[in-house]
């Protein structure tokens, strides 16, 4: 990590760095997986170095600094992220990509609650063309709807 700034650190920079790799390490696990430290992957420890080193840079996340009337801004886009180790929108994506949480696509059965599942079809219904495939229309004891 030191290689990665530009200044030697003192012993307060040295703790507030050991910190905030900590939290950036924690920070990667809640967004990819918690891999144990001799195994992780060189991409996720390079975007924990990556983190932490912006954190040092720039402790209270400031984006804009003046001079003269001493004019300090903080971006609103990362306006909660001012003050903490955090990833970017890109390096969430890697991290969860590199931990297998990719978004995916699923289905599941859904149902009324207090009902039952009646498995005696007693026809089909056609769907929406002609020639089209048929819909399974199940028996209901309390009438056609």
């Amino acid at each position: 990590m030191r290689a990665r700034l530009d200044w030697p650190l003192d012993d307060h920079e040295l703790r507030i760095a050991a910190s905030a790799l900590e939290d950036a390490s924690e920070l990667a696990a809640s967004y990819g997986r918690d891999w144990p430290e001799d195994t992780a992957p060189r991409l996720v420890k390079t975007l924990v170095l990556k983190a932490t080193s912006r954190y040092m840079r720039n402790p209270n996340g400031y984006t804009q600094s003046r001079a003269g009337d001493e004019t300090l801004a903080w971006s609103e886009a990362h306006g909660r992220d001012a003050g903490t180790v955090y990833y970017t929108r890109e390096e969430i994506r890697l991290l969860t990509e590199l931990g297998g949480r990719k978004p995916t696509l699923a289905s599941a059965d859904v149902m009324a609650w207090g009902s039952k599942v009646r498995p005696e079809v007693t026809g089909t219904v056609p769907v929406g063309y002609p020639g089209g495939d048929q819909f399974p229309l199940f028996s209901d004891d309390r009438g056609p709807w």
